[in-house]
Order: C-alpha cells, then structure tokens, then sequence
C-alpha cells in the first residue's frame, strides 16, 4: 500500500520489500540526526498490522508464541515468534494489549498469512483475528505522541500504531525521516528483520532473539522442543555478526551477498546502511565456527566483525570464543 508521505517533496520509494514507504526525502544524513535528536519520525506504514480481540486472547496466544503471553498487562510492548515444528521462526512480531485487544504489527506482507494461521487455530476459543493494515500504520519517532495511537518500543524512540487517515498530518508534528534512517539505528542496535537478516532456516538462538522474544520458563508451544534443545547443548549451526564495512568503497554490498573468510564463503549480508557516525555498517550471518576475528569480506567490501550473537550461546554451554591461531614471526 502506497504511503500518502511518498508525495512529499524530495521522497524516493524504498526498494522491496518497503517500496510503500520512503527511503528518504532528500536528505538522508539530516534525516538521521533529526530522527536521533528525537525531532524526526519515520513513516513504516508497509508494515502489515493485527488486531487480535476476545476474552480468550491472551491465554490462546501464549499457547502459541514463543512468549510469555497470559498475564501480559495492558501498555506493556513485548515481541514474540511464530516458530515452525522444526523450530525455525516463520513470524516475528511485535505485540501490546491494550486492555481490550492485542496489536501486532509485522513485516510487509505477512499479516494476510499470519491472521489466517491464526484464526485457523481458534477452535472453541473466544477470539477474533483481524487484519487491519489497511486501516492502521506503524509510524516511528521519538518525537511523536499521536492521539489514539498504540505505543511500542523501539530502537529508534517509540513506534505508534496509528489510523491511516492520521498520516498526513504527521509531518506538524517532526520532520520525516526516511526507512534509511531507521534501518541504520536498527543495524546498529545489532537487531536483525525478518526476512532480511534471516532466511528459512534461521532459528532464534541464532540472530538473538532468544533475549527478546522467546521465554525460557513457560509451556508448550510450538518449536519448544529445538529451543530448548539448542539452549540446554549450545552451538547454533549459524550466529549474527556485526560488521564495520570499509568506508573507502563506493558502495554498500547488497541484501544476500556472500560473507567470505580466507576465500571462503562463510554467510551471508543481511542488512546494511551508512550510519551518521558509525559510518557504513552491516548485520550478516555467519557459520558458527568462523573466529570472532576473522577478517571477513561482505559483497567484496572488507569488513571487521563484531560478537553479536556467542558462538557457543546457551545456558550450559562451555563458551570459549573460537579465536584465529596466532600468527607466527
């Protein structure tokens, strides 16, 4: 859905999978300092938006995500996962009740799947799923304090759900800030998307999300079982990296470049974006047993790694970082 922002002057459409949306409006470094001095906000209205109402809504979801779900209290953001049987995530989410109704909002383009995985798990239970993205937009900003709108948290100040028709008055509020300016505080804030810093196989202890959306202590779900198998033994097959790609090239490698140690492919480039004082950054992932200080190469760019995810994470895990031999004189 075409955000109405887009016809602001200077705005450049994002490319897939955020085309709705800008990716700037001109001026892509200001955007980022007004968005960091939280007198910005970014328009994410491609992002795809639940409403999950009944009296049964809390108990059925805990039975279904990876959190902890049943006593969540009104105005309290959390995020959760939609895990296959075999444990790898097909949804993240991130979720408020608001005392009547549980919000989520989603990547671009996976609420129509997720709402109908949903209700076909309603059974006898008192719920209702809606899609309602075309009706409410995810908007981000520090800034910003949106009459009716649900809050979140976020890396980038809190986000909003909001009814469309508010939009366009958003820019009385902030300056708008383009999906760029977001996705360098989302990269350096080493918290990885959906669909970009993940792919099929991705499991949660792998990217993180195990600190943020999955509980630990609570019952069945499903993929408990490859959770707690993985946090119990350690060792996820891949892990999240940070990386400081070299400032002297001219470009940023792209989403699914290979990562190559010694001539080797290692990974994958998930995310990357020029941040206003980090310079060029990226999310890959990686095999676990690449040293936390290989020298990587990201698309061709050189980049420097950062330990975003242990590669031997898990509660009992004997975690001894696997680091490169020393070189000999």
């Amino acid at each position: 859905m075409k955000s109405p922002l887009l016809s602001l002057p200077g705005a450049v459409a994002a490319d897939s999978p955020d085309e709705g949306v800008a990716a700037h409006y001109g001026e892509p470094s200001h955007e980022q300092r007004a968005l960091a001095a939280g007198q910005g906000f970014v328009d994410r209205s491609d992002r795809g938006v639940l409403r999950i109402s009944g009296p049964d809504r809390l108990s059925w979801l805990h039975s279904l995500l990876s959190q902890h779900l049943d006593r969540l209290a009104p105005g309290e953001p959390t995020e959760a996962l939609l895990l296959s049987p075999q444990g790898h995530v097909e949804h993240h989410m991130h979720l408020v009740d608001d005392g009547e109704a549980v919000w989520a909002h989603v990547e671009p383009g996976a609420a129509p799947a997720l709402a109908e995985f949903l209700d076909r798990m309603r059974f006898m239970l008192r719920v209702e799923v809606a899609d309602v993205s075309d009706a409410y937009a995810v908007v981000t900003g520090g800034g910003l304090e949106p009459a009716g709108g649900i809050r979140f948290d976020d890396v980038a100040g809190s986000s909003w759900v909001v009814e469309r028709s508010a939009l366009p008055g958003l820019p009385e509020q902030g300056r708008p800030a383009g999906l760029w300016a977001y996705e360098a505080f989302r990269i350096a804030a080493h918290r990885p998307r959906m669909g970009l810093d993940t792919d099929h196989r991705t499991i949660p202890h792998e990217v993180g999300w195990i600190d943020t959306a999955v509980h630990l202590e609570k019952g069945c779900y499903r993929g408990q079982e490859t959770v707690a198998r993985v946090h119990n033994l350690g060792r996820p097959p891949r892990r999240l990296v940070f990386l400081h790609l070299d400032g002297s090239a001219d470009r940023l490698p792209l989403h699914g470049d290979p990562v190559e140690a010694n001539g080797r492919t290692v990974g994958f480039l998930g995310s990357a974006a020029r941040h206003h004082e980090l310079g060029p950054i990226a999310l890959a992932l990686v095999k676990r047993n690449v040293p936390v200080d290989a020298d990587l190469l990201a698309g061709g760019v050189a980049a420097a790694q950062e330990v975003v995810v242990s590669p031997d994470t898990g509660a009992n895990a004997d975690i001894r970082i696997r680091r490169q031999p020393a070189r000999r004189p």
